[in-house]
């Protein structure tokens, strides 16, 4: 049995609650370099594009960066530009976070902030209706 305190570390489907405070901070911190990256660029294609999160596996190997635009027309074009500057926007991450490794980025529409702001256009123009069925 395991003492209170003691390290999971090495046993398989162990659980390290460190690990969450890892990922999450570091999380924090390419969220912030890349956003500040990504106004640096000259890049049309970035102009009106903002990070909407990171999530960092628990390795710290891989960052997935979500973003979002005003124009969901051009998302090839922008997951070109961030192909084209991924090199050095993980370059950034590497210095300014001072790792010894940076993780490897890769950059995701957040569909999700899509999908929420579609269903409250559609429920603001629905009518509302009350329990017997009349519009309010």
């Amino acid at each position: 049995m395991a003492r209170r305190g003691s390290s999971n570390r090495g046993r398989r489907g162990g659980h390290d609650p460190a690990a969450g405070n890892r990922t999450a901070k570091l999380g924090g911190i390419v969220h912030r370099i890349v956003a500040e990256g990504i106004e640096s660029l000259d890049d049309e294609r970035l102009a009106m594009v903002s990070i909407t999160g990171v999530d960092v596996d628990r390795d710290l190997h891989r960052a997935i960066v979500w973003f979002t635009s005003l124009d969901d027309d051009h998302d090839p074009g922008i997951t070109e530009a961030f192909e084209e500057h991924g090199g050095r926007l993980r370059h950034d991450v590497a210095t300014q976070s001072k790792l010894r490794r940076a993780p490897m980025l890769e950059f995701r529409p957040d569909v999700a902030l899509r999908s929420a702001a579609r269903i409250e256009d559609i429920l603001r123009e629905s009518p509302v209706s009350d329990a017997d069925g009349e519009e309010i």
